[in-house]
C-alpha cells in the first residue's frame, strides 16, 4: 500500500485505500481493492464495487451504484440530481457496471422519476467531457469519443462507436454497432449496423469496417453479413419507401443481423418519437 494512502473501510478482509484528503461518508461502502485519490467526495449513498479505482477531485454522490474494476479519473461528477425540471427530489439511482473508463470530468446524472435508473453496462470508454443525463441506458463495448453531449432517455446499444463534439437529441435510439461520425446531428434514432454522418445526420452505409473487427462476416460463414447487405440495400437504396420496404424484407426467412435492423427500424417507425434517421435523399 503507497504510504500516501489510509484504510478506511474494510467490507470483506481486505482494505479500500483512502487518501487523507479525501471525503467519504461512513455510510458509503467501498468493494476491496478501492482506492479513492486526493480530493475525492463519495456521498452516504454511494457504492463502489472491487478493485475500481476513483482518481482525484471526483465526486460520486445521490444514489449511485457502481460495479468492480472501473476506472474514474480526475474531474468526473456522478450521480447527482438531473439536469430536469420535473424533477421533485425522487430517490433514483445511477447504475454502473464493471470494467468501465470514466475519463476527465465526465458527468453522469440520476433519472428523474421514482424507481427509474440512469443505466450503464460493462466494458465502456467514455472520454473527457461526456454528459449522460437523466434516465440514458447504455448498454456494453460502447465508445464515446470526446465531448458527446446526451440528453434525457437515451439509449445506446451495444458495441455503437460514437465520434466526439455532439449533440444527442433526447429519447434517440442508436442501435449496435453503429457508427456515428464527428460533429453529426443526431437528432433521430441511429439504426443498427449503419455508418451516419452530417448535419443533419443521415444514414452513409454499413459500418463494414466495424462488423469485420467484430467478426460479423463469419457469423454462419458469413450468410449473415451477405443478407444484411442485401437487406441494408432493399431498405435504402431501392425506389421502395422504408415502410414498403420492410415488408418486403419481412418475406424473406431473416438471419439475426438482418431481423435486428428490421425490428429496430419498425420499432423507431411506430414509437411516436422521432423515427429513424433517413438516407441522404431524405426518403
Amino acid at each position: 500500500m503507497s504510504e500516501e494512502h489510509s484504510t478506511s473501510v474494510i467490507t470483506d478482509g481486505r482494505p479500500a485505500q483512502v487518501h487523507p484528503m479525501a471525503v467519504v461518508d461512513s455510510r458509503a461502502e467501498l468493494g476491496h481493492g478501492v482506492v479513492i485519490s486526493p480530493g475525492v467526495v463519495v456521498g452516504p449513498e454511494v457504492s463502489i464495487g472491487p478493485n475500481t479505482w476513483v482518481g482525484p477531485n471526483v465526486v460520486l454522490d445521490g444514489h449511485l451504484r457502481i460495479g468492480a474494476h472501473n476506472r474514474i479519473y480526475p474531474g468526473a461528477c456522478l450521480g447527482q440530481e438531473p439536469q430536469d425540471l420535473k424533477y421533485k427530489g425522487a430517490p433514483t439511482e445511477v447504475v454502473i457496471g464493471d470494467h468501465n473508463t470514466i475519463r476527465e470530468c465526465v458527468t453522469i446524472n440520476r433519472a428523474t422519476d421514482e424507481g427509474e435508473q440512469t443505466r450503464i453496462g460493462d466494458h465502456n470508454l467514455l472520454m473527457a467531457y461526456c454528459h449522460l443525463g437523466h434516465n440514458c441506458w447504455l448498454g456494453n463495448n460502447i465508445v464515446m469519443s470526446n465531448g458527446i453531449q446526451v440528453a434525457g432517455h437515451v439509449l445506446i446499444e451495444d458495441r455503437a462507436v460514437i465520434g466526439g463534439c455532439l449533440g444527442i437529441h433526447q429519447f434517440v435510439h442508436i442501435g449496435g454497432m453503429a457508427m456515428v461520425g464527428g460533429m453529426t446531428r443526431v437528432d433521430r434514432d441511429v439504426p443498427p449496423y449503419c455508418l451516419v454522418e452530417g448535419h443533419p445526420g443521415r444514414v452513409r452505409g454499413l459500418n463494414l469496417v466495424g462488423m469485420r473487427r467484430q467478426g460479423l462476416h463469419r457469423h454462419g460463414g458469413g450468410q449473415d453479413f451477405k443478407q444484411l447487405q442485401e437487406i441494408w440495400s432493399l431498405l435504402y437504396r431501392s425506389d421502395y419507401v422504408i415502410a414498403d420496404s420492410l415488408n418486403l424484407a419481412r418475406q424473406k426467412s431473416l438471419l439475426p443481423a438482418s431481423d435486428h435492423l428490421c425490428t429496430f427500424l419498425e420499432g423507431s417507425l411506430s414509437s411516436g418519437r422521432r423515427g429513424p434517421m433517413p438516407p441522404p435523399s431524405g426518403r
